[in-house]
């Protein structure tokens, strides 16, 4: 897995956009403008949200991702080599819903209707 691969999932989500809001060549994915993926510079993985603190705990003792840099403890840094690309591809979309879900319902309306 690499940079593109990651950006190929992001960029097929629903009103999903990219930005480097850092600087340096990071590459922040965004939905109604709230994160829910982020390739460091560095490009050592892709750093998804979880659904809680519990399940970003377990990913990371079960030695499939590890602490985000940065980010809330229900955040975790996936390694490229870490999972297969189903499995990623899988995390992705479970970040994205669960930022989808916390926009305003009117933002969530027109995302959808798209």
């Amino acid at each position: 897995m690499n940079r593109e691969t990651v950006n190929a999932i992001c960029a097929a989500l629903p009103a999903a956009e990219v930005s480097d809001p850092w600087g340096g060549g990071h590459d922040a994915w965004k939905v109604g403008d709230k994160m829910f993926a982020s390739i460091g510079a560095m490009g050592l993985g892709v750093s998804v949200k979880t659904p809680s603190t519990e399940d970003a705990q377990l990913l990371i003792e079960m030695g499939r991702a590890q602490k985000a840099p940065y980010f809330h403890r229900s955040w975790v840094l996936i390694d490229w080599n870490a999972v297969p690309e189903d499995e990623l591809r899988d995390r992705i979309r479970t970040s994205y819903d669960l930022i989808f879900s916390k926009l305003p319902k009117k933002t969530r309306a027109t995302i959808s209707s798209a």
